[in-house]
């Protein structure tokens, strides 16, 4: 049989190399984005209790009413923002497939996204499925480690023409913890309104902001929000990210069109699911609670990196944290996080995974992603297994 594949340039992802030669060295996976302790007791009962109550069959389409409700009522204590739970709110397999959906919803052959490098890496493979081209846009590299990655909206500007149909932003942003500021919205507000395209803001972090700053979702803006479809995750936020349970807010226009492509693959969304973070979230200390949570967390990594000849990054949001290792090595991204999970037993990912092409110079920054959302004691021992200064 002669198969001709849609995506020839897709092989085994970063994270699953990573992850393989960690649990080959028995080492300390500080590099895949997860928990590794359990959601609250008090979600799990909620869950089981939907389960013993017999919210066990198909929900609709678009999502449990409850937990749509619960999602609005959320978005507008946040970002003093109303969307209609009826026509506005979809409930999604993951944050993923709200990502997926978005773009093969409005991604025609032969249009062009605009993302901003670095970048997670579903973006590119389901803009080339939908037949669109990428036109990456790279983030300014910080000047010192007190800084944070940030964007060049001209440059943005610049890369956008009459064939762009998306915007592709991430905040707080993955690999590299930054955040979008005001002075940011500012930009986009204009951008939008010379081009009128759409915006994918994919904020599934957006409940990890750190040192007493505000998640700037696209929704606290009306110019941004009637152009944007906002994607974010309840596996990053209560740790459960096995569940697969996310969403998208869109405009009702952009909203019917994702649901089109959101029922012909997955349908609906476990119910139970649903059901008991709908009931969970009624106390919005579950998630107005988790900066200073992981915050505490970052800390304790980063003041534990500055006694190894890393320089770590200070994080503004997410949870993961940049650490330079120029003047200690002087192999490629790649090469270094191999060499420092087989020789210390402590696993990363190389940031130059999130650019297109990761064996470029651009890529390569003498700079590795560290996740700290693992307990203290699992942090504690990655850090007595790093070589001290």
């Amino acid at each position: 049989m002669n198969i001709v594949s849609k995506l020839p340039d897709v092989g085994v992802t970063i994270f699953t190399v990573m992850s393989q030669l960690a649990t080959d060295h028995h080492a300390i996976n500080l590099g895949q984005g997860f928990p590794d302790f359990n959601t609250d007791k008090a979600l799990l009962d909620a869950v089981y209790e939907a389960m013993l109550q017999g919210y066990n069959q198909y929900s609709p389409m678009s999502g449990h009413p409850l937990l749509k409700k619960a999602i609005t009522e959320k978005t507008q204590l946040l970002y003093g923002a109303y969307y209609d739970p009826q026509t506005e709110v979809t409930v999604t397999s993951g944050a993923s497939e709200a990502l997926m959906s978005s773009i093969l919803a409005f991604v025609h052959p032969n249009d062009e996204v605009v993302v901003i490098e670095p970048f997670y890496d579903l973006y590119l493979p389901v803009i080339q499925l939908a037949g669109g081209v990428a036109v990456p846009v790279s983030m300014e590299a910080p000047r010192s480690p007190e800084q944070s990655f940030s964007i060049d909206w001209d440059k943005v500007e610049k890369a956008i023409t009459n064939k762009t149909r998306m915007l592709i932003i991430n905040t707080p942003h993955n690999p590299t913890g930054a955040i979008l500021k005001s002075e940011d919205l500012d930009a986009l507000e204009k951008i939008v309104a010379n081009w009128d395209i759409l915006i994918l803001s994919d904020e599934v972090y957006e409940h990890l902001v750190f040192d007493g700053a505000k998640h700037l979702s696209m929704a606290t803006r009306p110019a941004l929000k009637k152009n944007s479809i906002i994607v974010s995750s309840f596996g990053k936020t209560f740790s459960a990210t096995g569940w697969k349970v996310g969403y998208c807010l869109a405009p009702p226009a952009l909203n019917t069109e994702i649901q089109k492509i959101h029922q012909f693959s997955v349908f609906s969304v476990p119910t139970p699911l649903q059901v008991g973070l709908a009931r969970y979230m009624a106390d919005a200390n579950t998630y107005l609670d988790l900066p200073n949570f992981y915050q505490q967390k970052r800390d304790q990594l980063y003041q534990g990196l500055r006694n190894t000849p890393f320089t770590p990054y200070q994080s503004e949001g997410t949870f993961f944290l940049l650490a330079s290792y120029e003047g200690w090595s002087d192999k490629s991204e790649l090469e270094f996080s191999k060499w420092l999970t087989t020789e210390y037993s402590v696993g990363v990912i190389p940031v130059s995974a999130f650019y297109r092409n990761p064996e470029s110079k651009e890529a390569n920054q003498n700079l590795i992603r560290f996740c700290f959302a693992k307990q203290e004691q699992t942090l504690a021992t990655a850090l007595e297994r790093l070589p001290k200064k």
